[in-house]
């Protein structure tokens, strides 16, 4: 049965996930602040209190992941949050990714989400993704992700694991050792 959990951390070959934390609501209201950035994501306060506490109910809050993306040296580079199950899917969202990320951080990050989500015992995911990103749309369309409903302003999608397993073969070369999740600290 798919259940989300915490873990310690997510690793693949350039980035790791960890838990957010309320140390790092400073680097993640910059960028969610940011101009460039932002255009496309759900308007955030710019309250440095604001942010570090909600930081801190994320922290108990058992129903969803919020993850800083790091290089594995420990450099921050962006956010992704897993959350919101529904039977066997999951949904995934607040993907940033810095101006300053590695090359092909948004393919290892994305098979990172699908590696965790499937460790966690989910069949695929579900998002949505708003008209105006023509990009990233494009993107999950050809991960085979397939558009289920819109509204004025998204794009609603899922993704499911026989569609995961046609496409992170294509990148397996990137994730030679693959995903790794650890579970405990």
């Amino acid at each position: 049965m798919a259940q989300l959990r915490k873990p310690a951390r997510v690793e693949g070959k350039r980035l790791k996930f960890e838990p957010v934390t309320e140390e790092d609501a400073e680097f993640i209201l910059s960028l969610r602040l940011d101009e460039r950035k932002n255009q496309h994501l759900s308007a955030t306060a710019p309250d440095l209190e604001a942010q570090k506490s909600w930081l801190r109910s994320m922290q108990s809050d058992e129903s969803q992941v919020y993850f800083l993306i790091k290089t594995m040296d420990g450099t921050p580079v962006g956010t992704v949050r897993v959350y919101d199950p529904r039977g066997d899917l999951f949904c995934w969202g607040s993907w940033i990714l810095a101006g300053g990320a590695p090359p092909s951080s948004a393919v290892e990050s994305t098979v990172m989400i699908y590696g965790f989500g499937l460790a966690c015992g989910f069949e695929g995911a579900y998002f949505d993704v708003r008209k105006a990103n023509t990009k990233v749309w494009q993107y999950h369309e050809r991960w085979g992700a397939t558009r289920t409903a819109e509204t004025e302003q998204d794009y609603h999608y899922e993704i499911h694991r026989p569609a995961l397993e046609r496409t992170m073969p294509h990148y397996a070369s990137r994730l030679p050792a693959g995903v790794r999740v650890v579970w405990d600290a």
